[in-house]
């Protein structure tokens, strides 16, 4: 604990540095004196804050602590005393049984250096910050609101759930202790959560009114739990009627006229004398009365351009969080320990030669490890270092030394905020004649904004000599994963293991079928989505497996050149090693057959899975998470059998968009790679042509004896893949591996053609033309339907329909010839008339009765009306 000593002992010298001042300007005294404001307490109020106005609708003054190394630029050691000497005193206050069992929470943006450096005093405590700033793939663990504040929302997001599940004390740190709202509020959100019987608040200032101080006692007897508050010292504020209208109009006017927000005027640097020593460390000299903003624009280089900032590396210890945001263990604090020192010497030696005055400036909530940063620095060095961070919130600037924020430098907010871009702002940084100073960020906030004209960097510029750059990279946590392995057979498929990994959860011993018409009807009431149960599994009778057969011997050559084209196309534009990701059931066989010929052609042994997809509900979410943490985004080649109107290939363009905006996760393509492209509505294809894939024949039986995907809320939670079922019992009718081996049989023979053919497509337009939905949409009028959703275009999808639903008619492009045998079979076998149409664009097109027609599926997979 040598540099928590050496912090105490910080502290303690600047209490005397305070106390000595004498004659010194409170830099409080201007809004004091104009809005009747009076600070009340400890003597040592006035050394610890100041004031200054806010642009807030909710309260005019602003207290500016002198000690946070937020809007004041101190010395480290100064700042990070405080906040070690706080957490001694709570370890006092529980004992060291009960301290070695609690947990530090600070509060973004101000406080989370400060209640990291409570973590340090306390001493083994872990230590977790609440933030403003969403983190895909993290789960919210708590929120609450800070009232008061210009940017209310506060998140936790620890990446170990359990940090705060112990029963434990938990240490609230905060800057200040005004009303109370915000720690109530948190509180109570925890505390409904994650019940325990202590909770020490702790603050640099314990600013309550009378008003408000039994409010903290009376909640504590309601929730029943003790709450303690430690704080450095206490006072209040006694605000004059009518204040809050008072100072927005002091705080309109000074902008109005000028000489705050926007003006820039421009003097030299040399002009304002080194900052005076000690706790309330106010750097600038002026006029006193004067108002004016430090000046915002930067100073060009020779070449006309805004000057670059030189990079430091820090050789950031991998795996070290860059502050508290999921966490902060003891055993981060101590691999920071171990790392400060090179790190300090590393940025001692990038400083401009007779530097010696140098301020770390640290980045909103990044606090903490830029004040260890500077600490260290102060440590080895005979340097003069002072440390501030930028922040979010919108103060008054007054050149007047009875004000506590003299100058103020606004730039464009640079790490892509949450709600959205808008002005940051550094205090009391320009004019102060730092020698050089250092911009400590997390890599989120290295964004080109930054390095812009009018960015943060730029600003500085204009106000020293040197500006450097240190970049700690984000931490960003794993996901826990709950999702168990893939699925593979012959436990789960007829196929073996490495031919797909089915990213499903195994419903075989759940009943789920029902009764073709009785699910029709379910569907059409509007109660039930199609994915919520499992069509009667069709067995088909002799003389169609007959049909099956015949049509597979003579299409297996042509469904192998399309699997040839198809994978070569993939491999040449999408990935040399493409992830083969399916859509079950009827993507699985065609993607085993590309994983086939990948072998087969390039002696490539490709991943393959299987995934679902629901219409009106998109892709299964967890089996993207799944993929995103055991590959690369960018190699994901989505696969299906064919397409018919295009409606899953919107489905999973709008269901993958949403997935990146809901998790962050970038790189999936929406483009499917299919077998076939009858209706025009994908690049990537084998074949436009629409003819029989015998794959589109049967059910499980051809598919791995696999069913249809299921997605039902009592059988598929939040963190579950979607289901399906293993038709075990049919094994005796399987002839998943016999299509299979019929269609790679034929590789050999049609290789040349398909890469041939895939050369030519590569060098040709293949823009969809969606000339298949203009079909539909022209058949669904012609035939009184009115409903797209009801009319299934292409052999394969009216298959579907003669298998799975209620059909009306089937309309057959004139002189199809053997590529409808299994299809006018079908229809002979249910009574559906087969209707010959001149010029159908399709071979075939399947239409749903009209019994079913009111309140059939629509476009989310539930009921419409025509």
């Amino acid at each position: 604990m040598e540099k928590a000593e050496k912090a105490e002992t910080a502290v303690n010298e600047g209490e005397h540095q305070v106390c000595d001042e004498g004659d010194r300007v409170w830099s409080g005294s201007w809004v004091a004196e104009r809005l009747g404001v009076e600070l009340v307490g400890d003597d040592r109020l006035t050394g610890l804050l100041g004031l200054a106005l806010r642009r807030n609708p909710k309260r005019a003054h602003l207290l500016v602590s002198n000690v946070l190394g937020k809007h004041v630029p101190q010395s480290p050691s100064v700042v990070y005393g405080y906040g070690v000497e706080l957490g001694r005193r709570v370890r006092e206050l529980l004992g060291a049984q009960e301290a070695g069992r609690a947990v530090v929470l600070g509060y973004a943006e101000t406080a989370t250096g400060l209640g990291h450096s409570v973590a340090d005093g306390l001493g083994l405590a872990p230590y977790l910050h609440s933030t403003r700033r969403p983190v895909a793939g993290v789960a919210t663990a708590g929120g609450f609101e800070e009232a008061h504040s210009h940017a209310t929302s506060h998140l936790l997001l620890p990446e170990d759930p359990a940090l705060l599940g112990g029963d434990g004390p938990l240490v609230l740190v905060d800057d200040e202790f005004s009303t109370g709202n915000t720690v109530l509020n948190t509180v109570r959100d925890l505390h409904a959560r994650y019940p325990r019987r202590r909770y020490v608040v702790v603050a640099l200032v314990d600013m309550r009114s009378a008003a408000d101080a039994g409010r903290l006692e009376e909640f504590a007897r309601e929730i029943g739990a003790r709450v303690d508050l430690v704080a450095a010292a206490s006072g209040t504020v006694r605000l004059p009627e009518g204040v809050l209208e008072k100072g927005q109009e002091l705080v309109a006017r000074y902008e109005s006229e000028g000489l705050s927000a926007g003006a820039a005027p421009s003097w030299p640097v040399a002009q304002f004398p080194a900052p005076l020593e000690g706790v309330a460390d106010t750097p600038l000299s002026g006029a006193r009365g004067t108002a004016r903003t430090a000046p915002t624009d930067p100073h060009p280089d020779d070449n006309g351009s805004a000057p670059q900032a030189t990079r430091i590396d820090l050789r950031w210890p991998a795996g070290l969080p860059d502050g508290g945001r999921h966490g902060f263990t003891p055993a981060h604090r101590e691999l920071l320990e171990d790392a400060l020192p090179a790190m300090a010497r590393r940025l001692a030696h990038a400083l401009p030669e007779g530097a010696r005055r140098v301020h770390i400036l640290g980045f909103e909530e990044l606090m903490y490890a830029p004040l260890r940063l500077a600490g260290e620095l102060e440590r080895v060095t005979d340097l003069e270092v002072r440390y501030s961070t930028t922040t979010r919130s919108p103060v008054l600037a007054v050149d007047d030394p009875g004000y506590a924020i003299r100058t103020r430098l606004a730039f464009p907010a640079h790490d892509d905020p949450a709600d959205g871009p808008g002005e940051r702002y550094a205090y009391n940084v320009a004019g102060a004649g730092f020698d050089a100073v250092v911009a400590v960020v997390d890599s989120a906030g290295d964004t080109p904004a930054l390095h812009a004209p009018d960015g943060l960097l730029a600003r500085l510029a204009a106000h020293t000599p040197r500006v450097l750059l240190a970049v700690i990279p984000s931490y960003a946590p794993e996901r826990p994963s709950m999702l168990p392995e893939p699925l593979r057979g012959p436990a789960f498929s007829s196929y073996a293991p490495e031919e797909v990994g089915w990213l499903l959860q195994d419903l075989s011993d759940v009943t789920l079928e029902a009764p073709t018409e009785e699910r029709e009807e379910a569907i059409q009431s509007g109660g039930a989505h199609y994915a919520e149960s499992l069509p009667v599994e069709y067995q088909p009778s002799e003389q169609y497996q007959e049909l099956f057969h015949a049509a597979l011997e003579d299409s297996a050559a042509r469904i192998a050149q399309a699997v040839g084209v198809v994978t070569e196309t993939v491999l040449a534009e999408r990935s040399p090693r493409p992830v083969l990701v399916s859509l079950a059931r009827a993507g699985t066989p065609v993607g085993i057959l590309m994983r086939r010929w990948a072998q087969h052609r390039q002696g490539l042994d490709l991943p393959h899975y299987a995934v679902s997809i629901v219409r009106g509900r998109g892709i299964d979410a967890n089996a993207l998470r799944w993929l995103a943490r055991h590959h690369d985004p960018r190699d994901v080649v989505f696969v299906d059998g064919w397409t018919g109107k295009g409606a899953i290939t919107r489905e999973l363009a709008k269901a993958l968009e949403e997935f990146e905006k809901s998790d962050g996760i970038t790189g999936f393509d929406p483009e499917i790679a299919v077998l076939a492209d009858p209706g025009s509505c994908v690049r990537t294809y084998g074949t436009r042509e629409d003819f029989l894939i015998p794959s589109a024949c049967l059910n499980s039986t051809v598919s791995g004896l696999i069913s249809r995907t299921v997605l039902r809320a009592d059988l598929v939670g939040p963190d579950d893949f979607h289901g399906a079922k293993f038709y075990r019992e049919l094994a005796g009718t399987d002839v998943s591996v016999a299509f299979l081996d019929a269609v790679s049989a034929r590789f050999p023979e049609v290789a040349d053609a398909a890469c041939a053919q895939a050369k030519e497509l590569l060098a040709t337009d293949r823009s969809p033309t969606w000339e298949g939905w203009a079909a539909v949409e022209r058949i669904s009028e012609e035939y009184a339907i009115h409903d797209v959703n009801l009319v299934k275009p292409g052999v394969g999808e009216t298959t579907r329909v003669m298998l799975r639903r209620v059909p009306w008619k089937v309309l057959a492009r004139a002189g199809a010839g053997s590529d409808l045998d299994h299809v006018r079979l079908l229809a002979e076998q249910r009574g559906v008339p087969v209707e010959e149409v001149d010029a159908l664009p399709y071979t075939c097109v399947g239409l749903i009765h009209p019994k079913y027609t009111r309140g059939a599926t629509g476009a989310d997979g539930k009921a419409v009306s025509l």
